[in-house]
């Protein structure tokens, strides 16, 4: 299945603290490859500066909530740097890590703050996944009506198991909002 991205620039900019959410967007970067034909370019911000994204037509955002509700440390120190990204007219899709578990009450907390963030810049949101099959207290990632995360959530923690399918069905899904 190829689809209109092949002239689309894409990437992936993520942080990592101890490679989960890294190897995570490298999934979806071959996932994304291998549906659309196209080159997904791969970033880790602490490396590469979030102004890269103005290169970019169609962008992913991967976090990690750490502890109660706190940012990934490579997103925390670039933070500010969110509000000079040029991303009007662009499409962004986002993909959080989180212990539903461990830490219910902050479930995938970091990836609603930075959806609250990169909304404000006049993009294109896609891919809300659905909050059935996930246990947690609550969450800063929910859309209004709670049936919605505000992108893949993934619980490598507890549904390891799991991962590799949502994965691969969220990237069937983003490139089908995309087109």
């Amino acid at each position: 299945m190829t689809s209109n991205t092949s002239n689309q620039k894409i990437a992936i900019f993520y942080g990592s603290t101890t490679c989960y959410t890294e190897m995570a967007a490298e999934k979806i970067q071959s996932a994304l490859q291998a549906l659309t034909g196209s080159n997904i370019d791969l970033h880790d911000i602490k490396d590469t500066n979030l102004s890269k994204t103005e290169d970019y037509d169609t962008i992913i955002f991967g976090i990690s909530t750490w502890d109660f509700g706190e940012l990934q440390e490579d997103w925390e120190s670039t933070w500010d740097d969110i509000k000079t990204m040029s991303l009007a007219n662009k499409t962004v899709a986002l993909f959080g890590l989180g212990d539903q578990l461990g830490y219910a009450d902050w479930f995938q907390d970091a990836l609603g703050m930075l959806h609250d963030e990169v909304l404000a810049l006049d993009c294109n949101i896609v891919g809300y996944w659905p909050t059935d099959g996930y246990e947690y207290i609550a969450s800063k990632a929910l859309t209004e009506d709670n049936a919605f995360f505000v992108g893949l959530s993934l619980d490598d923690e507890n549904q390891f198991d799991q991962s590799d399918e949502r994965i691969s069905q969220w990237c069937q899904q983003i490139v089908e909002e995309w087109s």
